[in-house]
């Protein structure tokens, strides 16, 4: 069974106090829009890492492969951020839930990128994840806003990059249609409400 995520729902609360942490720098439909290297609109330093979610972002739901279509956008992402600097973080595969680490292991030899095995779901791994990039010499990360965070959800991916002084990438309609929830239902009709409303995500911003 699936574990839940205290990390996303304690997090949320930070919404009530700040909404603008919920809001993408960038809004795709689906995974096989996303630009190439990555530019953002005010960006000062260069991308040097982009952190992917899996489900319904890149696959199906719980699937170990790269959804069909997205391919070959898998492949040309890879190019572009090579070895350590594209690094999958999900929900599922690489958490506690994920027992031994084994789908993570698996995962990664499939797709030939690392995944990172983390304590903390996301929004909340935050640390978990500037140390591991930290950690690899070809990265080079000097700034979160070197990062890039790309995946289907506002209040676990888009939500931690802003947290972390990234950029966010929302992955709007996600892979399939049947697979988004009443949540995610609601997380589209927050992001319109807050937009019209002239909220704006916070500008990540490189060190001095």
């Amino acid at each position: 069974m699936i574990g839940g995520n205290l990390s996303a729902t304690f997090n949320a609360l930070r919404v009530l106090y700040d909404p603008s942490l919920c809001l993408p720098h960038m809004v795709i439909p689906t995974f096989a829009h996303l630009p190439v290297p990555l530019r953002f609109p005010g960006q000062k330093s260069e991308i040097r890492a982009v952190i992917l979610d899996k489900d319904n972002c890149i696959s199906e739901n719980y699937a170990l492969e790269v959804y069909g279509p997205y391919k070959d956008k898998f492949e040309a992402l890879k190019a572009a951020y090579p070895g350590n600097r594209l690094l999958m973080v999900s929900n599922s595969s690489g958490t506690q839930d994920d027992k031994d680490g084994k789908e993570a292991a698996l995962l990664s030899r499939t797709l030939s990128i690392p995944v990172l095995r983390h304590n903390v779901k996301k929004p909340g791994c935050l640390d978990e994840i500037l140390a591991h990039l930290r950690a690899c010499p070809d990265v080079q990360l000097e700034s979160p806003s070197q990062i890039a965070v790309v995946g289907d959800r506002l209040f676990t991916d888009v939500m931690m990059a802003n947290m972390m002084g990234a950029w966010g990438v929302w992955v709007r309609d996600g892979v399939d249609v049947k697979y988004a929830s009443a949540f995610s239902g609601f997380e589209k009709g927050l992001h319109d409400f807050l937009v019209k409303r002239g909220y704006r995500p916070p500008s990540p911003q490189p060190k001095p």
